[in-house]
Parts: C-alpha cells; structure tokens; sequence
C-alpha cells in the first residue's frame, strides 16, 4: 500500500498546478474591480498581480504558463482585453512576467523581501520590453505603427500607480505568507528546475 502513495515531488506539482489554477481564477476576477474603465485598468495593472505571485510561489514554469494564458482566455471569455494587439501583446508581457520573477527568485541565495524586491524589478523591466517589442510587431503588421513616445507611456507613465501597488502590496503578500508558515511551500524551486 505504501508503494501507492504519492512522492514528495507529486504532491508538490500537484499543489503547484493547483495554485496556478486559482492565480489564473484570481487574473480572470481582479479586472472587475477596476471595472470596464479601460484607463483604470491600465494604472492599476490588475492581471499583474497573480502573475508575479504565482511566478514568486510556484516557479518560472507556472508563472510563465499562467502569464501566457490569462490574457488571451480572459479575452475569449469575458472579451477583454480587446485580443489584438491587446491580449496577444499582454500575454507575452505577462509570461515573461512569470518566468524571469520565477527565474530570478528560484536562483536567489537568500529567499527573502530583497530578493522579491530584485526578482520585480528585473521581471517589471523585462516584461515592458516584450511588451514594447510585440507591440511594433502586430501594430507593423496593421500598418499603424507603435512610437518610442507610446512605449514610455504605456509601459512606465501610464502604469505607475500599477507598479507602486506592485512594489508594496506583492512582496508584503509573500511575507505575511512567509510569517504564516505558508511560504516556502515547497523545499526548492531547484526539484521543479530538475524536472
């Protein structure tokens, strides 16, 4: 009987695909805070947040898989964001998201807020710069055209209230997690990097 029962490293993927399960109902919910006020929407960056967390909590894998997914589902479903170039264009931002929080932190000696700290900053930094480039891509295709003027507005100026929120409210989420002994929920991010 004993030999039925799951290994240590089931049990953990099981929980990770769970949790990516529900920052993906999280992505899909957030949104209606903000309302169908577009401009709202793209200040407070609220698909953002489950990402990061999940990247933070689960892994590259989950965060990056998560990322990819929830703007272009939620598009399908509920028919925002607007799918091109909105979604397809926030769906590479996002999975980038994912994976380089996941990355960064998983590689972080010490797990700790300053780690969470580093792992955004790099994540926020990279994820804008996908999104910038798959920006001129499917606006070039269109014939439209994207400006250095509208990627500095759209991935910094527009998004500051976003980002400010970001800093504060994730890394304070995955230290109250941490003081609650729900973080590290898993003995490593090196089993899943292994798989």
């Amino acid at each position: 009987m004993s030999s039925l029962k799951p290994s240590s490293h089931t049990r953990q993927m099981t929980l990770r695909l769970v949790l990516s399960g529900l920052f993906l109902a999280i992505g899909y919910v957030l949104p209606f805070v903000t309302g169908q006020l577009r401009e709202l929407g793209q200040m407070l960056l609220p698909m953002h947040f489950p990402v990061f967390l999940c990247g933070l909590i689960c892994g590259w894998k989950y965060g990056a898989a998560v990322g990819l997914l929830l703007p272009i589902t939620r598009s399908l479903i509920f028919g925002m964001p607007v799918f091109y170039p909105m979604a397809l264009a926030m769906a590479v931002e996002l999975a980038v998201y994912g994976f380089t929080v996941g990355i960064c932190y998983g590689l972080s000696k010490k797990k700790g807020v300053m780690a969470v700290y580093v792992s955004l900053l790099i994540a926020m930094l990279s994820g804008r710069i996908a999104w910038g480039i798959m920006q001129v891509i499917l606006l070039g295709i269109h014939g439209t055209g994207f400006s250095l003027s509208a990627f500095f507005a759209g991935a910094f100026f527009n998004a500051i209230p976003g980002i400010i929120l970001q800093l504060i409210l994730i890394p304070a989420t995955i230290l109250a997690l941490t003081h609650a002994h729900l973080l590290p929920l898993f003995s490593s991010h090196e089993t899943e990097d292994a798989s």
